[in-house]
């Protein structure tokens, strides 16, 4: 017995229990249904022997209409045994959704920063009816075959106990090989719904970290991380189909060779005193009844019963706990610190861009010129959804414009240039990716010639990051994504940015989780790092602080100092809620409470 085959059955034995009435009925219904069995196999060979090959056709006419009564009761019954099946069947997939469901809550509640959990679709959705239709099938045929064997067996003997020894041992055979591959099946059973599982998660992860991925230069490394996951998955099935391959043979073996040996022997039980009627009853037995019942018992128990198993296991227990990782070496340290040093900055220029996200939608931005210097510092506000985080990504080369160019540092964004884009440009969105990993491996992601502790400690107190990292205990600490907060995701991406080589940085909200005194920390340390800035900001404290401002309003484009747009934007003054400069108080008080919407 395996270890999941002990655990699950204390519990299978109380949900029977608790239905005895419901399996009580489900057994009367299913003797009413086999009585056909019995006489499917009985009934022909009295029709023969008594009947037509005695001169007597009428004898035979009513064996014959006896069967078929039998018949037609025993397709009534299957009515009521259908009814019964589903007072079995539907509790259960019931308590497996609440449990699904509660565990999925109560690990929020305890843990409310940690991320969803992906798999947690995969059990809700995918293995609960997995569950609901395996033990349906399961009772279904389980039940079937056993009220056949009996009506099958009651009729060899009925007719010529000789006919027994000669279904019997292949019978037998076939079904000890069968149960020899349960086991084995099993595990490979588990292993398949382990890397469906796997998938889910890592594709769950990608999607939620596309934007960052793409903007970071990872799609080949995350490609090919997920194509091993992919890969497993397959694998996994294949060893599966090979069981499968071995459980087609035992059901080749107790399925056919008992009709190939009772064709064979057909002369030799004649000779012995057995019928004619009854070896062509003995037949039908095999091929009307009795094999395809196993038939059926087979595919349920090979495919069913080991899916069944495996997936109660994993519903109705708890996921493992990961095992600690060790921490890996800690780097040596240098003897300076270096926090990287990119040239001024490039220049960014937006010649008549104009986008649509469609060939018929209204363009997003329409002809839009504009220059970046380099080593500006620009902020670009607008309302929510006029084009803010559009026109990071189109500089950041993840969308192309339909009409008009776009270059920085004097080369096309999109251009074939042969260099990795990360190293020119960072873009750090809302949500920021945070991968499985230590923090000195998530810091020098975007840093292909490594970083020095002494750098990743400058970076960290620049963004400020050093308290988080104080908290987690170091940079060689295993990170926990799903653990942290999203305003702490957002600082362990600052600091990559922060400390990545690229001129080029773009902030598209990338502060939103951070209160004011954090956000200006980090925009502060951006903006006296060389290179040049372009940020999207979401509270006004972030606009003043800018070289200058880039309004979107619609289809227009207005761009200059925070005194200049109060005078030519009419929106910009909306958005800063009338803010006047000779108003001391109501300064400080938008200073903290303004923001444009997001």
């Amino acid at each position: 017995m395996t270890t999941a085959t002990a655990r699950l059955l204390p519990r299978a034995r109380r949900f029977l229990r608790r239905r005895t009435r419901v399996l009580l009925l489900l057994a009367g219904w299913s003797l009413l249904e086999s009585a056909h069995t019995f006489l499917g196999g009985y009934g022909l060979a009295k029709a023969l022997d008594q009947g037509f090959l005695a001169g007597r056709t009428g004898v035979g006419l009513v064996w014959l209409g006896i069967t078929a009564v039998a018949v037609i009761v025993g397709g009534l019954a299957g009515r009521g045994v259908f009814r019964g099946l589903a007072d079995l069947v539907e509790p259960l997939r019931d308590g497996l959704v609440r449990q699904v469901v509660a565990r999925s809550l109560t690990d929020a509640v305890a843990q409310p920063a940690r991320a969803a959990d992906s798999a947690v679709v995969s059990r809700l959705t995918n293995q609960t009816e997995i569950a609901r239709d395996s033990f349906a099938g399961l009772v279904l045929v389980a039940r079937s075959f056993v009220f056949t064997l009996a009506g099958a067996v009651l009729g060899l003997l009925s007719l010529a106990p000789q006919l027994l020894p000669i279904v019997v041992p292949p019978l037998a055979a076939g079904l000890l090989l069968f149960l020899a591959t349960l086991r084995p099946m099993a595990a490979r059973q588990r292993a398949f719904l382990q890397a469906d599982e796997d998938l889910a998660t890592q594709l769950g992860a990608v999607a939620e970290g596309l934007r960052d991925v793409v903007a970071c230069g990872a799609q080949q490394r995350t490609a090919d991380r997920a194509y091993g996951v992919i890969e497993d998955e397959a694998r996994a099935a294949r060893q599966l189909a090979r069981w499968a391959a071995v459980r087609c043979l035992a059901l080749g073996l107790a399925g056919q060779l008992p009709i190939l040996l009772l064709l064979v022997t057909a002369p030799w039980l004649l000779r012995q005193g057995v019928t004619p009627g009854a070896v062509l009853g003995a037949l039908a037995y095999l091929t009307q009844s009795l094999l395809p019942a196993l038939h059926t018992l087979m595919n349920a128990l090979g495919s069913a019963g080991t899916r069944l198993l495996v997936v109660l296991d994993r519903l109705t227990t708890g996921p493992a706990p990961e095992p600690r990782a060790a921490p890996p070496p800690a780097t040596p340290q240098q003897p300076a610190p270096h926090v990287p040093a990119p040239p001024d900055g490039p220049r960014v220029e937006l010649r008549a861009v104009t986008f649509a996200y469609g060939p018929a939608a209204q363009p997003v931005l329409h002809d839009l010129d504009l220059t970046v210097e380099p080593g500006e510092h620009l902020v670009v506000v607008g309302p929510s959804g006029i084009g803010k985080s559009t026109l990071t990504a189109l500089v950041a080369g993840l969308l192309a414009p339909g009409q008009g160019e776009i270059r920085v540092a004097g080369r096309p964004v999109r251009g074939p240039s042969g260099t990795d884009p990360s190293l020119l440009r960072v873009l750090i969105p809302q949500q920021a990716y945070v991968f499985s990993g230590t923090l000195r491996e998530n810091l020098r992601y975007l840093c292909p010639d490594g970083a020095a502790t002494a750098a990743l400690e400058a970076a960290s107190d620049a963004v400020g990051l050093d308290a988080l990292v104080c908290r987690l205990g170091g940079f060689d600490v295993p990170l926990a994504p799903g653990a942290l907060s999203q305003g702490e995701r957002q600082l362990i991406a600052l600091a990559r940015a922060y400390l990545s080589p690229a001129p080029l940085v773009l902030l598209d909200e990338a502060t939103c989780h951070l209160d004011p005194a954090a956000e200006m920390r980090a925009e502060r340390a951006f903006a006296e790092r060389p290179g040049t800035l372009i940020v999207v900001a979401h509270r006004i404290t972030s606009a003043r602080r800018a070289d200058r401002i880039l309004v979107l309003d619609g289809n227009r484009a207005t761009c200059g100092t925070h005194d200049e747009l109060l005078e030519r934007s009419p929106l910009y003054r909306d958005l800063a809620g009338s803010w006047q400069p000779d108003a001391p108080e109501r300064e400080k008080n938008l200073a903290v409470k303004s923001r444009f919407p997001d």
